[in-house]
């Protein structure tokens, strides 16, 4: 399935820009010592790294620090919107009475911003007159509410919004795969950490909610496929055909591996650690295989 959808200007709102924030990822989430992250830190309290400037102290050696996580979070431009919007530029170390209040805001329009990702380029799919235009009614019901006051976000379902812009961006899912023929198999929340899927024939297929965790999809087919809240951490993705994938974010892509054999939507970033030669499918090193101890849920399926 081609993907030949031009750039949007929404993908810019959506992305984060630092600058117009107040490193709020840096201090609003936990953290839990991990593979991902060097250190336990609770929530609303600020990363030792994190410097007067709001700088990261440490940005260019995360991965070699044990900060791995840091690099593939994405708050989908929520902090901008919480620090420039929300709270009119305010600086939550200059206003510590309203630090708690920001830390929450700035998790609940995460939520909502990661919606509106979804819901764009649902709409931008074309899946038809009825649905398209359920999807244009909750997408400007998503993005009243991101408009809100601290009070009116921390009063929001942010469930209930989750549940009915997933069913919309499902059947849209289903819609699209649909169009060029019989959509690819439904793999959706299945357990393939480890698999080998070498040269798989995945196009079309639902991945949504999938482990996919270390992972061998070397010059996989993963054209049209949804892959939507699909864990794709230490998946090696060199020489995959990722074009025309749904729902596909950066962060994802950020979490595994590639070369510059691996194709991708032209919206998308080829990561910096990826490598930066073209390895053949058949190279006889196999990649290590992960611990089979089963992670949380990522909070991006729908």
């Amino acid at each position: 399935m081609p993907d030949d959808r031009p750039a949007e200007p929404w993908r810019e709102r959506l992305h984060a820009d630092c600058s117009r924030c107040f490193a709020l990822c840096c201090v609003a989430p936990a953290f839990a010592r991990s593979s991902a992250f060097a250190i336990d830190k609770p929530a609303g309290t600020a990363c030792p790294n994190l410097q007067g400037d709001f700088r990261c102290g440490i940005h260019t050696q995360l991965r070699d620090r044990g900060f791995a996580g840091c690099t593939v979070f994405d708050c989908f431009g929520a902090g901008q919107q919480v620090a420039q919007v929300t709270f009119g530029g305010r600086d939550w170390r200059a206003e510590p009475a309203t630090a708690r209040e920001m830390f929450a805001s700035f998790s609940v329009m995460r939520h909502l911003h990661e919606l509106l990702y979804y819901l764009h380029e649902a709409v931008s799919l074309r899946p038809g007159a009825a649905l398209g235009a359920d999807l244009a009614r909750v997408l400007a019901q998503t993005e009243q509410l991101t408009g809100g006051t601290p009070a009116e976000l921390a009063a929001l379902d942010v469930d209930a919004r989750r549940r009915e812009a997933g069913d919309l961006l499902r059947q849209t899912s289903a819609a699209v795969r649909g169009r060029s023929g019989r959509p690819g198999p439904d793999r959706s929340g299945t357990d393939l950490m480890g698999a080998d899927l070498r040269e798989a024939d995945l196009r079309r297929a639902s991945l949504r909610g999938t482990y996919l965790i270390g992972a061998d999809l070397r010059g996989a087919d993963l054209r049209g496929a949804d892959l939507l809240g699909a864990d794709l951490r230490g998946a090696d993705l060199r020489g995959a055909d990722l074009t025309g994938c749904l729902y596909l974010i950066q962060s994802q892509l950020d979490a595994a591996r590639g070369d510059l054999g691996t194709l991708l939507p032209p919206a998308l970033t080829r990561p910096a650690h990826w490598s930066a030669t073209h390895t053949a499918t058949g190279d006889a090193t196999s990649p290590a295989r992960p611990s089979r101890s089963r992670p949380a849920r990522s909070s991006r399926r729908r």
